[in-house]
């Protein structure tokens, strides 16, 4: 139960020590997309990458070339996905989710807040984060694709809007 080998403890050092180098290795060689925080299927990749590593550490019935083949497929998997939404707006469309307009112009968004699950308090704790110390001083509040809430403060400046792409209901 809490000892059953050496041998076992040997493999999973070899091993973990293996896995783990392969697959900064595999990180580092498909570029910063794959570790990006941009959308739910970076975390869905992140999570299979986590969980492929455990299996290969943790169960002796996994080669280890078995493992490091599946972290290849789930790199390449996001590679490609990543590759294709750059180039296809539809692919990007499936793939990503769009940012979400929660304030605007000293009105809450109710609609919008509510569709995406964020109550007033958080939008006030983005703008405290921000150094914001009134929300007379804010022109928007943006919830990104990566779940992060953005905080616009106010500008005289029009042209060049970052909101362009954002949407509201």
């Amino acid at each position: 139960m809490f000892f059953s080998s050496w041998d076992v403890i040997a493999r999973t050092v070899i091993v973990g020590v293996l896995s783990y180098t392969s697959l900064i290795i595999l990180l580092r060689v498909s570029g910063k997309r794959t570790l990006s925080k941009m959308n739910a299927f970076d975390l869905i990749v992140t999570v299979a990458l986590g969980s492929t590593l455990a299996t290969i550490l943790l169960n002796k019935n996994v080669k280890y070339t078995e493992g490091i083949t599946a972290m290849l497929v789930l790199i390449g998997m996001q590679y490609m996905v990543a590759w294709l939404s750059v180039r296809s707006k539809s692919v990007q469309n499936l793939v990503k989710a769009s940012p979400e307009l929660l304030y605007y112009h000293g009105r809450y968004l109710d609609k919008s807040m509510k569709k995406a699950r964020v109550q007033t308090v958080e939008i006030l704790q983005a703008a405290r984060s921000s150094g914001i110390h009134s929300m007379e001083q804010v022109e928007a509040v943006v919830l990104e694709t990566d779940g992060s809430i953005s905080v616009l403060k106010k500008s005289d400046k029009q042209e060049g809007s970052t909101l362009r792409n954002v949407k509201s209901d």
